[in-house]
């Protein structure tokens, strides 16, 4: 699938700075072993809208490396998918304690990870659109899993995904003057539930997209606004 490679390929460039080495080798191999299932989201949604207005879809501009478009896209997937990568690392985290199994560096080495993803994914998305839906994804992740460890309640974990790709859909549609209708909000959540139960992996589809993406960038139709939060 073309957005995957798409979305891989820009995450990696986005993390190329991340010294020391050992760092920055286990972070690619994270990114190389996720689904990318956040970012394609964001894309797809982004060509929905396109789709929808009758300007074509980004696939084609993918093939072009100077495409304005197509980068600013494909960042904003990746701004998704870091924060997405590095909360759920955090989760695993919690969860499950290297430094309780005597893995202490390795567990220092991936609570740097996951600061570093979740900051270059705000990095990312900080002047969009889509800047106050990713403060709360992240407020809400802190809260779940506050209480999660106050109530031991295993269904709190459940959230993370479902709020991520709600914010794939605001970094995607926006990105291209639409909104997420809250129909296109609610095949988010539907689509997290799918990829719960196969093994962090679901397909977003196009042609659902496009049925319920908002092409007016003027509505506020189910857009949190920082007064929101």
């Amino acid at each position: 699938m073309q957005e995957v490679a798409v979305v891989r390929r820009t995450a990696k460039e986005v993390l190329e700075g991340v010294e020391p080495e050992r760092l920055h080798d286990r972070i690619v191999s994270r990114l190389d072993r996720s689904s990318m299932t956040a970012g394609v989201l964001a894309v797809r949604c982004a060509r929905a809208v396109l789709d929808r207005r009758g300007t074509g879809g980004t696939q084609p501009v993918f093939e072009r490396s100077d495409d304005s478009l197509a980068d600013a896209i494909a960042r904003r997937a990746v701004g998704v998918q870091l924060i997405y990568e590095g909360l759920a690392l955090t989760r695993t985290l919690a969860q499950n304690p290297p430094w309780l199994a005597d893995r202490k560096a390795e567990g220092d080495l991936d609570v740097l990870i996951a600061d570093i993803m979740v900051a270059r994914g705000f990095y990312l998305l900080a002047r969009t659109e889509a800047a106050d839906e990713a403060v709360a994804t992240v407020r809400a992740f802190g809260r779940d899993q506050t209480v999660r460890r106050e109530t031991d309640d295993p269904s709190l974990d459940r959230s993370l995904e479902a709020d991520v790709y709600e914010l794939a859909t605001v970094a995607g549609t926006t990105a291209v003057g639409g909104q997420p209708s809250p129909s296109l909000r609610e095949y988010a959540d539907s689509l997290a539930r799918k990829a719960r139960t196969n093994g962090g992996t679901a397909e977003p589809e196009s042609d659902q997209l496009a049925r319920l993406v908002s092409v007016d960038s003027t509505a506020s139709d189910g857009v949190r606004t920082s007064a929101d939060h």
